[in-house]
């Protein structure tokens, strides 16, 4: 039995000063390949190539380095190789000599992770296939060269001021495109580098929490962290991106109101109105909207009855409103105190201290020169119309309503029309005059009567019934007796008949 050479061929990655980044090298399964001189090699070499097949295994090359392999062929030189598939020739080429292959450009696993191909190894003469072509895979092996990223960054939060610690305030995402699957490139790490005093993220979950229980709206009411996201799980040499978050604290009704001042006065004419708002107070609250929205309330009888007091629902000002009229002489003022406490209570601060205010409020009435008054507000008095002119009618008084009990004038109000008949000594007011009736009117017919009676009328027949008025009081009940006169009666053709306030002429 002749003697064979045995003889491998052997894939390998060379990639300059890589050994430090894990450079790895997969080999394809070894061919062999028997080598004699002259035709019975030939003849071994054509016989075993039928029985056998040949794979490309899977191969590893890291981002951003130019890849190269070296293939150690120790044959005839009859060989020939041909690569194809994903970005054959326009990225990766082979030495169809040496079966080297080379890629033309860097690679980046964030655009593609991972390239299939496919090579053939053919004689140069024959150009038939030596072994069946076969499938391998180029993997793109990650490095980290991908900071983290906040997409939904800036981040706005809210929480609620005097919320206890540890209360979720706002959670945020950072991504990391580089291979979470092959070491510590995409592994996240959250921390915050400006306003940890404050607040912290969870270093897993990036939940923002609050790690002070007391923090006041009042005193602030915005906060401006910055969060960090580092990958390497945070060890040193890790990329790292921030991103803002801006917290707000929401108000709570934590501050009772306060007046201003204890003691408040206000001046009122006595002349006011009533239903008119008289004084305005308000009492102050650091809250906001429906945590500062006030009630008030008065409290002792000197403003009970007299006053009221509403909110104005814009202003949160008590409105405090007359309803009695003032008197200056009878009462000239009032002295009263007024509550106020919030609409809304939180119980939880109740512990802080009452949540009312109490102020005092004097309102001084101020005098206003009042007109006379009269005694009786309508004097009725009764003159006879035949009174002769100068005739004294009646007496009417009044009075000055103020202290100083000024002397009244009384005239005749000249937009009357009785000033023409009556004169006064300085009447300053209405005075009925009625007058006593006397008979000085005598009785008037409605109307002018013309009749008419045919000449062939029967005796006794109905020809017109009269009637007349007396202007003499009283206005419907005078009896007037009416009859014909001398002339007409002696003429005997017509009668007259009294028929009860009027006549019938037959």
């Amino acid at each position: 039995m002749g003697c064979h050479t045995v003889l491998s061929v052997l894939i390998v990655f060379v990639l300059p000063l890589c050994e430090d980044l894990f450079c790895e090298a997969m080999t394809m399964n070894s061919v062999i390949l028997p080598q004699e001189s002259g035709g019975g090699a030939s003849q071994a070499l054509s016989h075993l190539r039928s029985k056998r097949s040949w794979v490309w295994n899977q191969f590893f090359v890291l981002e951003e380095h130019i890849m190269r392999t070296t293939s150690y062929w120790i044959s005839d030189g009859q060989v020939r190789y041909i690569l194809s598939g994903e970005g054959a020739v326009s990225i990766f080429t082979i030495d169809e000599n040496t079966g080297d292959i080379h890629a033309t450009k860097r690679l980046d696993r964030e655009q593609q992770a991972y390239y299939t191909l496919r090579a053939q190894a053919r004689d140069r003469n024959t150009d038939l296939l030596i072994e069946p072509e076969s499938y391998f895979i180029i993997k793109v092996q990650d490095i980290n060269d991908n900071e983290p990223t906040f997409l939904d960054g800036p981040y706005i939060g809210r929480v609620a001021e005097m919320s206890p610690v540890g209360t979720s305030v706002v959670t945020v995402v950072a991504t990391d495109p580089d291979d979470p699957t092959y070491g510590n490139s995409a592994r996240l790490v959250y921390s915050i580098i400006q306003g940890q005093q404050y607040f912290s993220v969870e270093p897993n979950t990036g939940v923002v929490r609050t790690v002070q229980a007391d923090m006041d709206r009042e005193v602030q009411d915005c906060f401006l962290l910055i969060v960090q996201a580092k990958d390497m799980i945070g060890q040193m040499g890790g990329l790292s991106g921030t991103t803002s978050v801006t917290v707000m604290l929401t108000d709570v009704n934590d501050n009772p109101p306060r007046f201003p001042h204890s003691n408040y006065q206000f001046s009122v004419p006595e002349s006011t109105l009533v239903s008119r708002v008289v004084a305005k107070i308000k009492a102050l609250d650091l809250d906001l909207g429906p945590n500062a929205e006030m009630d008030y309330r008065i409290l002792d009888k000197d403003g009970l009855g007299n006053f009221r007091i509403l909110t104005d629902p814009n202003t949160q000002e008590g409105l405090i409103i007359l309803q009695k009229t003032l008197d200056f002489e009878t009462k000239p003022n009032y002295t009263f105190r007024v509550e106020a406490s919030n609409h809304n209570v939180d119980m939880r601060f109740l512990s802080m201290g009452p949540f009312v205010d109490v102020a005092t409020v004097r309102l001084l009435v101020q005098n206003v020169d009042e007109p006379p008054v009269f005694l009786s507000p309508v004097s009725h008095m009764v003159i006879s119309e035949a009174a002769a002119v100068g005739s004294h009618v009646g007496i009417v008084s009044a009075q000055d309503p103020d202290n100083t009990k000024s002397p009244v004038r009384y005239s005749i109000d000249r937009k009357s029309d009785v000033d023409c008949y009556f004169k006064i000594d300085n009447l300053l007011s209405v005075v009925l005059v009625s007058l006593m009736d006397v008979n000085d009117n005598a009785p008037n017919f409605t109307i002018e009567y013309q009749m008419f009676v045919c000449e062939n009328s029967k005796p006794g027949q109905l020809i017109q019934t009269v009637s007349a008025v007396d202007r003499d009081e009283p206005e419907n009940g005078h009896h007037l007796f009416f009859s014909l006169t001398t002339e007409a009666s002696e003429k005997l053709n017509f009668t007259l008949r009294d028929n009860q306030g009027t006549s019938h002429l037959n």
